[in-house]
Order: C-alpha cells, then sequence, then structure tokens
C-alpha cells in the first residue's frame, strides 16, 4: 500500500472499538468557517485544543483564530505548526507539516499557572510531545489568553475571506475549558502496533463551562456541539461538506504536491487541469485487489481527458519533470482511438479512455458535462472495465446497465506492479470520488463493507479506496 509520505495514515489501519464517523470538508476558495462568540471569559489561563486535522492545499492556513488573530493556531508559509497569542506567547515547531495523505493529532494545552515557564503551553503530534521548536517564547506566569476569551473564535478563517482559509478535513474538535491535559485525554497508541496513534472516545471529558466537541455528525448542522452547548454557525459550509475521510477510515484524495500546473479544491477531491495531458495523481497505489472509483466531468475541454489507471514506479521517477506528463501513453487526445495502448518511452501496459466526438465509437453516447465516468480495476486477474452514467461497455458484449465480468474492456496490466487509478485532464475540471464525494450523491451506494458513497452500483467484489478496505484487501 504505497502511500506518499509517511504521515499518521496507519492510525486509520489500527484495530480499534472505537471509529470516527464523520469529519467536515473545508474548501478554502469558498472562505469557509465556523465561529462562535464566547459570551463568557471563564478560565483563560488553563485550557486545551485537540483535533485531528487532514491537509488539503499545502499553503499557509489557520485552523483556529480568535477575533483580529489576537491568537492564532495554524499551519505557517514554511509549513510548520505555529500557536501565536497577544499576550506573547509564541511557539514554532521545526517540524513541518506538508503530508496530504496523512490525518494528524494535533493538541494544545495551556496554564499559565505553572511555575516552570516551559510547561505553560504543550503541543502533541500524534500522541508525542514536541520538544524541537523554531521559535519558544513562553507566556507569561498568570498570563490570560485571548483563546477562551469572551470575543469571536473562528476555525477554518482569519479575516472572513480566502486569505490563509483552512482547506482539508478537520475531525473531533475538542476544547476543554479549565485543563491543561495530555494527549493521551484523547487519543492511545494501537496494542498490537504500538507506532500507531489513534482515536478514542472522549465523550467522557469534564469540558468547562466553555467547552465543546464538534463531530460532524449532523450534515444539516455541521457547527453542532456534540457536548450540549451552543451550536457554532455555519458559513459556507453546506451538507455535502460533511465527510466520512476519518482520522478511523482515511479515504484516497487526489495529490496537490505533484510537479503540475492542476488546482486542487475541496478537500483534494476536485482538480482543474491546467496544462497539456496533466495527471492527477493520487495518495494511495494499489498492487492488489479490485477497486472502483468514479469520475464526474464537471466543465472544460470534453475532447481532451482520461480516466484510467498508471504504473507508481514510472510515475514516481518522473516526479521532478515540468513537462507534459501523459496518464498512459501516445499524443492521440482528441483522436478517434478511444482507448490506446503504449508499449514504448516508458508507458508500458497502461490504458487511456480519451473521449472526443466520436466517443460513441466506446460508450453509447458522447460526454458532456456532470457525466459520472465509472472505473473498475482488478489487479488480481490484471482486467478493467469503464462505465458511463451507470451503463457499462463491458468489452465486445453489448452495453449494459450489468456489470459482466466476462467481458474486460483490457487486460492490459501486469501482475504485482503498484499502480495509481485516477483521471488526467487538458484544460478540464473534474470531481474525483473514491468514496467521499464532494458532489451530491442521488442514489447513494456503499460497496460491500459499508464504506463509499458512489452515485451507481459498485461491482460484486469491489471496494472503495479507503485504509480499512486496503487493510483487508490491498
Amino acid at each position: 500500500m504505497p502511500l506518499i509520505l509517511p504521515g499518521n495514515v496507519a492510525s486509520a489501519t489500527a484495530s480499534t472499538t472505537y471509529d470516527v464517523a464523520n469529519s467536515c470538508r473545508f474548501n478554502d476558495g469558498d472562505a469557509p468557517k465556523l465561529n462562535k462568540s464566547f459570551g463568557t471569559a471563564t478560565s483563560r489561563r488553563k485550557w486545551t485544543l485537540s483535533m485531528w486535522v487532514k491537509r488539503g492545499i499545502i499553503t499557509q492556513q489557520m485552523i483556529m483564530t480568535t477575533a483580529s488573530a489576537t491568537a492564532a493556531v495554524q499551519f505557517n508559509a514554511s509549513h510548520q505548526f505555529q500557536v501565536t497569542d497577544d499576550t506573547g506567547l509564541s511557539y514554532i515547531t521545526n517540524r513541518v507539516f506538508r503530508d496530504p495523505s496523512a490525518w494528524y493529532h494535533i493538541v494544545v494545552a495551556v496554564d499559565t499557572e505553572q511555575g516552570t515557564a516551559g510547561n505553560r503551553q504543550k503541543i502533541y503530534v500524534n500522541g508525542t510531545q514536541e520538544s524541537s521548536f523554531a521559535t519558544s517564547t513562553d507566556a507569561g506566569e498568570d498570563d490570560d489568553t485571548n483563546i477562551n476569551s469572551a470575543v469571536d473564535h473562528k476555525f477554518a478563517s482569519y479575516d472572513d475571506s480566502t486569505d490563509y482559509a483552512f482547506d482539508g478535513y478537520m475531525a473531533e474538535i475538542v476544547f476543554i475549558d479549565g485543563l491543561q491535559l495530555a494527549a493521551t485525554s484523547f487519543g492511545e497508541f494501537d496494542e498490537d502496533s504500538p507506532t500507531i496513534w489513534k482515536p478514542i472516545d472522549v465523550s467522557g471529558l469534564t469540558f468547562g463551562t466553555n467547552g465543546f466537541y464538534l463531530d460532524f455528525e449532523a450534515s444539516d448542522n455541521l457547527g453542532n456541539d456534540a457536548n450540549g452547548g451552543t451550536d457554532w454557525t455555519e458559513t459556507n459550509l453546506a451538507a455535502t461538506d460533511q465527510a466520512t475521510d476519518t482520522p478511523t477510515n482515511n479515504f484516497c484524495t487526489l495529490n496537490p504536491l505533484w510537479v503540475s500546473s492542476n488546482t486542487y479544491s475541496e478537500g483534494n477531491t476536485e482538480v482543474a487541469g491546467g496544462g497539456a495531458h496533466r495527471p492527477n495523481i493520487p495518495t494511495m497505489a494499489v498492487s492488489s485487489g479490485k477497486w472502483y472509483m468514479e469520475g464526474k466531468l464537471i466543465a472544460g475541454n470534453t475532447n481532451k481527458w482520461f480516466i484510467g489507471y498508471a504504473d507508481q514506479e514510472f510515475y514516481d521517477a518522473q516526479q521532478n519533470q515540468t513537462g507534459n506528463l501523459n496518464w498512459g501513453g501516445g499524443n492521440t487526445a482528441g483522436g478517434t482511438n478511444q482507448i490506446n495502448v503504449s508499449v514504448n518511452n516508458g508507458w508500458s501496459n497502461q490504458l487511456n479512455l480519451y473521449p472526443n466526438s466520436a466517443i460513441t465509437s466506446f460508450f453509447s453516447s458522447s460526454s458532456v458535462a456532470d457525466d459520472i465516468i465509472g472505473l473498475a480495476v482488478d489487479l488480481d486477474d490484471q482486467k478493467a472495465w469503464w462505465s458511463q452514467n451507470g451503463v457499462w461497455r463491458n468489452g465486445s458484449a453489448a452495453e449494459s446497465t450489468t456489470f459482466n465480468a466476462s467481458y474486460p474492456d483490457t487486460t492490459q496490466l501486469d501482475a504485482g506492479r503498484n499502480y495509481y487509478i485516477g483521471t488526467g485532464s487538458e484544460d478540464s475540471t473534474w470531481s474525483v470520488n473514491y468514496g467521499n464525494p464532494s458532489f451530491a450523491i442521488s442514489s447513494g451506494n456503499a460497496d460491500a463493507n459499508g464504506y463509499g458513497n458512489m452515485e451507481y452500483a459498485i461491482p460484486d467484489g469491489y471496494y472503495c479506496l479507503c485504509t480499512k478496505n486496503l487493510a483487508e484487501f490491498g
């Protein structure tokens, strides 16, 4: 199960008796936020903030701020985690956070009444207290911080614009008023894999007067305080921003770190291709199992897009190139050959599907905006199938809404190789769905394990790309 970087992805494959059901997806281009004004300043000297975060676009992003950014919890422009307060507190890690495939658990715990300056603020990442800092200015003894004061508090926003807006996912946000707690109040190391940090049930904690718990389990009220306090106000968040990508089941998304001119959004589930034949590389590659995904063609040049699979080893070798990289081989985009297999220039046994005005040679109708193209890839028997709006091509068989495993559209895969499964585009926009869609699903179809949400029925024996399924089949 190759993953792009060694972040805390493994938490989603650990044995667990506690599962996180939902997260909230923040799209920075929408200027989203959750905000709430604390009416009463309670314990401004003792508090703990715990949150699970999966980054989208790797830029400077505000996680939580108070009014006029008098206090800020953020990933700064150098990708470091940073906590600042106008009272003087300023901590910046040496460690950087630039893995969009990983869930990070971050805890900020403050007690300015501590006599030892270094104990007044503690930062934990994935269960371990951070000890290496580029900046470490301690809070003054008995300082009253701006967090937990009687001002507006915001998640994902700095100044109610797209400037420094958070892009990605947040889950299990917990604020404890009046106590400085360690990370072990919110998570634990896995019993069988002691380097894996995973969430635990927090409902039994003492939250305090201004304490809150955002579990994002109500799609119609993402600001609901599951602890029973006043709900947070949602701005530019919708029911489709409730996600099932969580620290206990991490879903495949696109990788914005890939060298290209693509523009990523919606928690790396939507991409606008800005260059010739740009691939949209996902965060997971697979060498075995049977996998299903859907791609929704949003807008743009319908003559120059492709959906398929590509050899991970070859793509990784090309990662630092800035030239054109086809998702597969050849340069027949817009041509009459809808399936193109290349066996030269390093693009061995990879397949492209190039729609154009002659797409009826592959599907029964031409491709238009909002069409959903399905892809089923069997890496155990090296076969693949494509569908358009729920109608399968089924190789040489007649097109049908019934998936026919006896008629693959291609057998051009190599056994034992790691493959990326995804889309590519030139001046086109895709919304990709590995089971965690950012667009409304009219029907709703999960795989046999109960994971994912697809527009069309998932073929029997095929699964969504998420860590729970990868642990079993990948």
